[in-house]
């Protein structure tokens, strides 16, 4: 599974600002990141009368638009995707995902601490990797200011490394992530490595596999 990290705090904390900053210094570092911002409005994206909303609107499950830089997917769901469920979906080789908001999920967290916009933390520190503020806090956590990007970059790089220390195997079925035993991994990863012809194993960084059946 991808290392998942939440950028969590108030509207207008400045989350957006410190997940910009955040990108540059971990791509800098030779990360790829991928992010999910979690939004509470409809068509946040897919925008009215526009085409995408149209085939959706069509009954469309997905569209898709693609331009000579990027590529946009839009996919027809019935509740909110949690973000292990988008990275299952997108399946591509990303080292990290931040997340902006989702503060009720179990993953880690950095909490944008602003008083001005209220005396008390939004995350239960005991679920904090740490704060970010300038201002002083009494928590046993680590605080830092906005400016101490390449810090806080350094405690998400070593989360990231703490779960790349152990080849991990991931099985989805029709959408829904199933848990293996450390002895189902492995066997399963000794299958998949010896599966693929004409490639040494060692040489590879992410292998997929997809299987559908005939109905």
């Amino acid at each position: 599974m991808h290392q998942i990290i939440s950028i969590v705090g108030k509207s207008g904390s400045g989350k957006t600002t410190l997940i910009e900053k955040l990108i540059g210094e971990l791509t800098t570092r030779g990360y790829r990141v991928g992010i999910v911002k979690h939004s509470h409005h409809d068509n946040d994206l897919d925008t009215s009368k526009k085409d995408t909303w149209r085939f959706t609107r069509a009954g469309s499950a997905f569209s898709a638009i693609n331009s000579l830089d990027h590529l946009a997917i839009y996919r027809r769901v019935d509740n909110y995707f949690d973000p292990v469920e988008i990275s299952n979906f997108i399946l591509w080789d990303y080292d990290v995902i931040l997340t902006e908001g989702f503060k009720g999920s179990p993953y880690p967290k950095i909490e944008v601490y602003n008083p001005a916009l209220g005396n008390s933390l939004l995350t239960d520190p005991s679920l904090l990797l740490a704060v970010v503020s300038d201002d002083p806090l009494d928590i046993d956590i680590p605080r830092y200011s906005r400016n101490d990007i390449d810090k806080i970059a350094d405690l998400i790089e070593e989360k990231i490394r703490q779960n790349n220390r152990e080849d991990r195997v991931s099985l989805v079925i029709d959408g829904t992530p199933r848990n293996l035993s450390p002895e189902d991994e492995a066997r399963l990863r000794d299958i998949l490595l010896k599966a693929v012809p004409g490639i040494n194993g060692d040489d590879i960084k992410n292998l997929h596999v997809s299987l559908r059946r005939k109905l």
